[in-house]
C-alpha cells in the first residue's frame, strides 16, 4: 500500500533476509572480514553469533551471493532441535545427497563420497548451519566429526555456525565441546548498529527501491528509532514499516517524531512493543580483546597461557611486532621440527635395515632374537616420537592462527586505532 503512495518499486523494510538490501554497518563489516578470513582458511568452523534480527542471515546471504558456485558448493541448514543421527541426515539432504538407507552409517558414507567428488572436481564444500543454538551437544559433535573428512591432507568440509548469543556461551563453557572449540578458526558477535548508522541504514533501504526523497524524515526520528529498537535491524524494519503505513494512510510526505510516538503507542496497544524494543537488562555478548602473543619454548613444549596486557600498553605498531614475532617463532619451531623429523627418519631407516638383515639369518640364536626385539622397540619408539612432533607442530599452528585472529579482532575493534592515535 505505502509503496504505491510513495512511488517505491517494492517494500524496502521486509523482514525476510535479502542480500539486495545488505547494509555494511561497522559490526557487519567486521563480521564480513571474519567470514572472509575464515573461508580463506578452507577448514574448521567459523562462528557468527548475534541477537535475533541482528542480520546474521542477511550477512550470509550477501556473502553467498558473491561466491562462485563453480569453486564452492554450499548447503544451508536451518535447524530445530536435532540429535546426532538426525543432523547427519539433514546435512545429506541439504547437499542434495540421496541416502540409500536410513541409518547414520549410510548417510556418513554418502556424505564422504559426495565431498570426495566435489574436491576432485575442484570445488570446496561449505555447510551453513543457522540457529545453531538449537542443536544438541551430540549434533555438534557429529558436525565436528564431519570436519575430519579429508582427501590426502586437504579438508573436505568447512562449517559456518550461526546462532543467538546463548550459543556463544554453550560453545565456550561446555566441557563436552573442547575438541570442537579447537576447530574454530574465527568467531564474531554481531552487535547492534550505532545511533549514527540508523539514518544511513533507513535511507539505503529506501534507495534500493527507488526512493526520491518522498517521504522525508525529521532528523530526531532516527535517534528515537535507535533508542526504541536498540539498533537491531529487524526491529528497525518493523517500526519503519508501520511509520510508512501510517504516513500513507494519513497522506503524509514527512515523517516526524509525533508519528513515531503514535506508532509506538499502537505497538504497545497491540502487545507487540516487546518485539521491537530492547529488553531491560539485556547486554551484548562480550567481544574478545587480544591478551598476548604465544610464547614457544625451544624444547617443543606446549604454548604458555595467555596473560592479560593493559590496553594502554599496546598500540597498532606493537600488535604488528607481536604478529611478526609469532611468525618468526613459528618458523624457527618448524625448522627445528623438520630437522628432528629428518634425523628420526634416518635413524628409523637404519634400524629397519638392521632389522631386515637380522631377520634374514636362518639360524637365530637367543642373543639375535633379543637384538631383533630391541630393534623393533627402537623403531616403534622413533615412530611414536615422530607422530608426537607432528602433533605439536599442528598444535602450534592452530595456536598461532588463534593469536592472529585475536589480534585482528582487537585492531578492527577500534581500540588499536585509538591507541595508535
Amino acid at each position: 500500500m505505502f509503496d504505491d503512495f510513495y512511488g517505491l518499486d517494492a517494500r524496502p523494510f521486509q523482514l525476510t533476509p535479502d542480500p539486495a538490501f545488505y547494509f555494511e554497518s561497522l559490526t557487519h563489516r567486521k563480521a564480513l572480514s571474519y567470514l572472509g578470513y575464515g573461508l580463506a582458511q578452507g577448514e574448521g568452523f567459523v562462528v557468527i553469533t548475534g541477537e535475533v534480527g541482528a542480520g546474521k542471515s542477511t550477512l550470509v546471504a550477501y556473502l553467498m551471493a558473491t561466491i562462485d558456485p563453480a569453486r564452492m558448493t554450499a548447503a544451508n541448514v536451518v535447524t530445530s532441535a536435532l540429535d546426532g543421527e538426525e543432523i547427519v541426515h539433514v546435512v545429506a539432504q541439504s547437499f542434495g545427497i540421496h541416502v540409500a538407507g536410513h541409518d547414520k552409517a549410510s548417510a556418513l558414507g554418502a556424505i564422504e563420497a559426495f565431498l570426495h567428488e566435489e574436491a576432485r572436481a575442484g570445488r570446496r564444500s561449505l555447510l551453513i548451519v543457522d540457529e545453531a543454538q538449537n542443536l544438541s551437544i551430540s549434533a555438534l559433535e557429529e558436525l565436528r566429526m564431519l570436519s575430519n573428512f579429508q582427501l590426502g591432507s586437504q579438508p573436505l568440509l568447512q562449517t559456518l555456525l550461526l546462532g543467538q548469543p546463548e550459543f556463544r556461551g554453550t560453545l565456550l563453557e561446555s566441557d563436552q565441546l573442547e575438541q570442537l572449540r579447537q576447530r574454530v578458526i574465527a568467531t564474531h558477535h554481531l552487535g547492534a548498529m550505532q545511533a549514527k548508522e540508523i539514518q544511513p541504514y533507513i535511507e539505503h533501504r529506501l534507495t534500493c527501491v527507488g526512493w526520491q526523497g518522498n517521504p522525508g524524515f525529521e532528523p530526531s526520528v532516527f535517534a528515537d528509532i535507535h533508542e526504541a529498537t536498540g539498533g537491531i535491524p529487524r526491529r528497525i524494519n518493523q517500526i519503519v514499516n508501520r511509520l510508512l503505513l501510517l504516513g500513507a494512510v494519513d497522506q503524509r510526505s514527512h515523517i516526524d517524531s509525533e508519528m513515531l510516538a503514535q506508532v509506538m503507542d499502537e505497538l504497545s496497544d497491540d502487545g507487540a512493543l516487546a518485539l521491537v524494543s530492547p529488553q531491560p537488562g539485556a547486554q551484548a555478548a562480550p567481544v574478545s580483546v587480544p591478551a598476548a602473543t604465544v610464547q614457544y619454548s625451544a624444547s617443543f613444549e606446549q604454548p604458555a597461557a595467555f596473560a592479560p596486557v593493559p590496553s594502554d600498553a599496546i598500540n597498532a605498531a606493537a600488535a604488528i611486532e607481536l604478529i611478526e614475532a609469532a611468525l618468526a617463532d613459528r618458523d624457527t619451531q618448524i625448522g627445528e621440527l623438520q630437522s628432528a623429523m629428518v634425523e628420526l627418519a634416518a635413524a628409523a631407516e637404519a634400524r629397519e635395515e638392521a632389522l631386515a638383515a637380522a631377520s634374514a639369518v636362518v639360524a637365530v640364536d637367543h642373543g639375535e632374537s633379543e637384538a631383533i626385539a630391541a630393534l623393533q622397540a627402537d623403531l616403534a619408539q622413533a615412530t611414536a616420537h615422530t607422530a608426537k612432533l607432528e602433533a605439536r607442530l599442528d598444535e602450534q599452528s592452530r595456536t598461532l592462527r588463534h593469536t592472529l585472529t585475536m589480534l585482528i579482532e582487537w585492531i578492527e575493534s577500534g581500540d588499536g586505532q585509538r591507541s595508535a592515535a
